[in-house]
């Protein structure tokens, strides 16, 4: 398997299997925005519409416009999610929805700061795609809310009594960390800086057991760990999902070292998590093999694999090192002959532990138009580069 044959199937799923499924099947030409609830073969089974998922549509197809190539189609494509979260997206305050019907109507209020980051990131690159500095304006000043928000993101909404037991939680840095550097051009160099120093800090430096070499979903403040269910929590996607933003800080400012403690932890993020009997990767699991008060523990999602080969793909270029190269391997061949779907197109989403088709759905409250184009985005231009660097083009 030649890294150029690698690149040439990411690549050709991209352009020839997934990108036309959203652009056929998702565009609401009567409201406005876009669906995400599409089952197997792009039927629509409901119409709400989850303002994260219409903001990652809406970066997702201006990236592409503004990294690859200038397709008009990809323009409008991203114009039709941006104008109807321009009309409908926030409360007049400038917090970003969770949910709202499809004609635009609120449905949940926003609790959920996610909304914002993922606003932020599509306004940023829409701009860029448009040249009309509104729309970079807008993400700054989305970006400077998130940044008020920062120590009570939920706000009003927040269930837990803080006095009582509180933890830091990952999510906020390790996203974070990904919007800064989307927003590199938007930022002045000093508070890109700012907030990377910051994130590295939180993430590596709170999050990760370096004697174990997981990441952790929330500690204490000051990085210690809680014998509760939410203090045991790991979210192996998450982990090292975050560990690929890191990875780019690390590239970025030619840290070597710190390139190698995320690619350290990837792995050790897989020996822990991987299914020994059934393959794949959980989706939670308990640091200490005590029963997760998840459920759904067990199951095998698709962004989870899809995050990884990300993780993989970069740090064996990065790195070299054949461990990485092995594991790429394994989790390239279980996501592709669990989660592709050649016959519709897209991927499917959710698996049992076994690795059979709990759903058929493409799209839904969770899953839009975001993990995989992206994951299939980043690693082709990974194994395209390993190929230049092999001499393989």
């Amino acid at each position: 398997m030649t890294f150029q044959k690698v690149a040439d199937q990411y690549k050709k799923e991209l352009f020839e299997s997934v990108l036309p499924f959203w652009q056929k099947y998702s565009i609401d030409t009567e409201c406005g925005g876009y669906f995400t609830c599409l089952d197997r073969d792009g039927t629509v089974y409901d119409t709400d519409k989850f303002i994260w998922l219409q903001c990652r549509q809406v970066w997702l197809f201006s990236m592409l416009y503004n990294r690859y190539e200038q397709n008009p189609e990809w323009l409008e494509t991203a114009r039709h999610g941006a104008d109807f979260l321009l009309k409908h997206g926030t409360d007049g305050q400038g917090n970003w929805y969770f949910a709202l019907d499809r004609s635009g109507r609120p449905l949940v209020h926003p609790y959920n700061i996610f909304s914002d980051f993922f606003a932020a990131m599509a306004f940023c690159q829409y701009g860029l795609a448009t040249g009309d500095s509104q729309y970079t304006e807008l993400s700054l000043s989305i970006y400077n809310n998130i940044l008020r928000r920062k120590d009570n993101p939920k706000g009003q909404y927040n269930k837990q009594v803080a006095e009582t037991r509180s933890l830091h939680s990952m999510g906020f840095p390790m996203i974070m960390a990904n919007l800064a550097l989307e927003m590199e051009t938007l930022l002045p160099a000093e508070e890109l800086e700012r907030i990377l120093d910051v994130c590295v800090d939180e993430v590596m430096g709170l999050h990760l057991d370096t004697q174990r070499g997981l990441m952790y979903e929330h500690v204490l403040a000051d990085g210690g760990h809680l014998d509760c269910f939410d203090g045991r929590l790991l979210n192996p996607g998450h982990g090292i999902e975050a560990m690929w933003f890191i990875m780019d800080i690390g590239l970025k400012r030619n840290d070597r070292a710190l390139v190698q403690q995320t690619t350290d932890v990837i792995l050790s993020t897989l020996d822990y998590a991987w299914d020994k009997e059934y393959n794949g990767i959980y989706y939670f699991m308990d640091a200490d093999g005590r029963p997760p008060h998840q459920l759904e523990w067990d199951q095998k999602l698709w962004w989870v694999h899809l995050e990884t080969l990300v993780a993989l793909s970069k740090a064996y270029r990065a790195t070299g090192r054949e461990e990485c190269w092995q594991w790429y391997q394994r989790v390239h061949d279980y996501s592709w002959s669990h989660f592709s779907d050649p016959e519709y197109g897209e991927w499917f989403g959710y698996l049992n532990r076994r690795g059979e088709k709990l759903l058929t759905l493409k799209g839904g409250k969770w899953k839009g138009c975001f993990h995989v184009p992206r994951a299939l985005w980043l690693c082709w231009r990974e194994f395209e580069q390993l190929a230049r660097d092999n001499k393989e083009l």
